[in-house]
């Protein structure tokens, strides 16, 4: 086999599984409407909440100190530049509008896939090797309905509030930051910080997120539909949802900045 014949086929596996993707997307946005609560069938939406708890208040907590973290380490790297020319103000401009547009949805989107999207995979992937999927079909029920819509459902509603959540937890860090190196009380900081930011900045950050939602929970239950084998293949399809999702989230987050960027020099 040639380089050629290599490439090739690379090029196609790839292409098809978008294709694939890009399918089981569409089968479970237009099984959307039946697990919303209320004109939605009641084992779909409840199912639904449940997924919310898990995605969402089960990971809040990680999402925090992940987002502390971030902010204080990036004011502290801020601060030490800046300084050297009296610009320390500008530590909050940098803190506000770097998690609002990017560090905000990126970091949460890292911790959902870690922790979401490798179980999502898992437990589908455990589905089709016990043959439950397999199951689901011949009694006439739709796996895409049943498994993966409300996954879908739950992650297109916490993660753009995991995301707002994030942004507030590291520019309270920032403020805190703030308050140690320069005595800068909360108040004066929140004001500060409501003048760097502007409704761009927000519309983007949650753009992302919904994007960033529909890839994690579309990509982990695609590598659980694709399982095939033994125990071995279970643990491979989760491994694979973390790797393909988070590769996925960064190159849409350079696409939507790009096209933000352009928009805006227009």
């Amino acid at each position: 086999m040639n380089v050629l014949e290599v490439i090739g086929r690379g090029v196609v596996q790839q292409l098809a599984y978008v294709g694939g993707l890009t399918t089981q997307f569409w089968s479970g946005l237009t099984a959307v409407p039946r697990v919303l609560p209320l004109v939605g069938r009641r084992g779909r939406w409840s199912a639904a909440i449940r997924q919310m708890c898990a995605i969402g208040v089960d990971a809040l907590p990680m999402v925090a100190i992940v987002s502390a973290c971030g902010g204080f380490i990036l004011a502290i790297q801020s601060a030490s530049e800046l300084s050297q020319f009296g610009a320390m103000q500008l530590v909050i401009d940098i803190v506000v509008i770097a998690f609002t547009r990017e560090l905000g949805p990126l970091l949460t989107a890292i911790v959902v896939s870690g922790r979401s999207g490798s179980a999502f995979s898992a437990e589908i992937g455990t589905m089709v090797v016990t043959e439950e999927i397999d199951a689901l079909r011949t009694m006439a029920i739709d796996p895409i309905e049943l498994v993966l819509t409300p996954k879908y459902l739950a992650s297109m509603v916490v993660v753009p509030c995991l995301t707002i959540m994030s942004s507030a937890f590291a520019i309270l860090a920032g403020a805190g930051f703030m308050y140690l190196s320069r005595n800068m009380t909360l108040p004066i900081f929140l004001r500060y910080a409501a003048q760097a930011v502007v409704l761009r900045d927000i519309v983007m950050g949650l753009l992302k997120s919904v994007v960033f939602a529909t890839i994690i929970a579309q990509v982990g239950c695609m590598e659980g539909f694709r399982v095939s084998g033994g125990p071995e293949a279970v643990g491979k399809s989760a491994t694979s949802a973390v790797v393909k999702s988070t590769f996925l989230v960064i190159f849409a987050d350079l696409f939507i900045t790009t096209m933000f960027y352009l928009l805006g020099s227009k």
